[in-house]
């Protein structure tokens, strides 16, 4: 994966990415204690962008390249950080393998689960589309169609028999698993590198709300009952965003203020839509979780945390933040005539922020460790007891 040289291209690849919502305390809580037992899920079906993206964009555009995945796998992994994403430790929770992407063809298993994450992936149809602009083909919408056809297909293939029946999930997983949301980032980043005004991005966030709700809802209707719904990051302290909009008022961290405030009036309305589901589908289980205030936390006190140097770049050239748009991560520039390798920093565990973009393995595992407590998910119970009350 290259970084464009030219600033038209250089929002393309910025827009590899996604994280979204309210602006919440940044205190860590304590875990919150439940009677019910602890769920089973036999399988985990996600959709998203490059936050939970274990090879979709790699399947059918350039794959990150070392030290992409290098502290974890030791190795290029087809995700967008260092290490092992939220997705990730939440498969590892209930003993469940590594999702394979849905457009990978090659040595994928999908009995227990299937990612339809690509990187770059909006909520919306998106105005510019790779290859001509930064945004993934596969939004939210294609994602759907998607587990629609991997649905019927792969239960003909379970009964016509062999090998290839397999490595398809049985057909009573689908009600029984749990299914995860992670998208939403990409359509405030799209507004943003259109050059729209604040109020104008904040004017588009209804649209794409309702139209993540009509994906939740068509899901529900084909026998999902178990939902896991994260919120956006606040992308106002990522550094691709930093270093675009240097002359944006910036609050006391550092961060860019008017850029988290859309991500929080996106996690408001994405919240009050999630509660709107709830109320329409009581029988099946929506768990609405605030990563954003989790992931702030790590931009307002670092050092509390274990982490150091939030706002720069871990794999990354130049300027404040250590992100230039002329070079990316596992990049090559010449500099005085001098190639430089843009490597990984000494100590990514300490580090939040990995390729400008997305986060280290580090972070992402102490967000996950926060929000699996229960005590930033709405309501507030633990993601070992996030099921329908039938499926645990």
């Amino acid at each position: 994966m290259k970084f464009p040289t030219k600033p038209k291209q250089a929002v393309s690849l910025l827009l590899i990415f996604m994280l979204v919502l309210p602006h919440a305390s940044a205190t860590i809580l304590s875990p919150v204690g439940h009677a019910q037992k602890n769920c089973d899920f036999p399988a985990i079906f996600n959709l998203g962008d490059s936050n939970s993206d274990t090879g979709g964009y790699a399947a059918c555009f350039d794959p990150p390249t070392s030290p992409y995945g290098d502290t974890y796998f030791h190795m290029p992994a087809r995700r967008f950080s260092d290490g092992r994403l939220m997705i990730d430790f939440i498969a590892e929770t209930f003993g469940l393998p590594f999702l394979h992407a849905y457009l990978d063809s090659l040595g994928t298993n999908f009995s227990r689960g299937i990612n339809f994450a690509t990187a770059a992936s909006t909520i919306r149809l998106p105005d510019r589309i790779i290859p001509n602009g930064g945004f993934s083909p596969f939004y939210l919408d294609l994602q759907y169609s998607q587990f629609v056809q991997f649905k019927s297909r792969s239960q003909l293939i379970r009964e016509r028999g062999g090998l290839f029946a397999s490595l398809m999930p049985k057909e009573e997983y689908f009600p029984k698993a749990l299914y995860t949301f992670d998208i939403g980032q990409n359509d405030l980043g799209e507004g943003f590198f259109a050059n729209l005004t604040i109020e104008e991005v904040n004017a588009s966030v209804p649209d794409i709300v309702n139209k993540f709700s009509a994906n939740i809802k068509n899901i529900y209707r084909l026998g999902a009952r178990s939902f896991w719904i994260h919120n956006t990051g606040p992308i106002g302290c990522l550094p691709y965003i930093l270093t675009a909009f240097s002359s944006a008022e910036k609050d006391s961290v550092g961060c860019l203020k008017p850029h988290n405030e859309v991500a929080q009036y996106f996690n408001l309305k994405l919240k009050e839509a999630v509660t709107q589901l709830r109320n329409e589908f009581p029988s099946a289980a929506f768990t609405y979780v605030d990563i954003y205030s989790v992931k702030y936390s790590l931009f307002a006190e670092p050092q509390k945390h274990g982490f150091e140097l939030p706002l720069v770049t871990c794999c990354g050239y130049g300027g404040q933040y250590n992100f230039s748009t002329e070079v990316i991560c596992g990049g090559t520039i010449t500099v005085n005539g001098t190639k430089i390798f843009v490597g990984s920093c000494e100590r990514p565990s300490v580090r939040v922020v990995w390729d400008g973009i997305h986060y280290t393995e580090a972070a992402n595992k102490f967000v996950f460790d926060q929000i699996s407590t229960g005590s930033f998910s709405d309501p507030p119970i633990p993601l070992k007891r996030a099921c329908h009350r039938t499926s645990n």
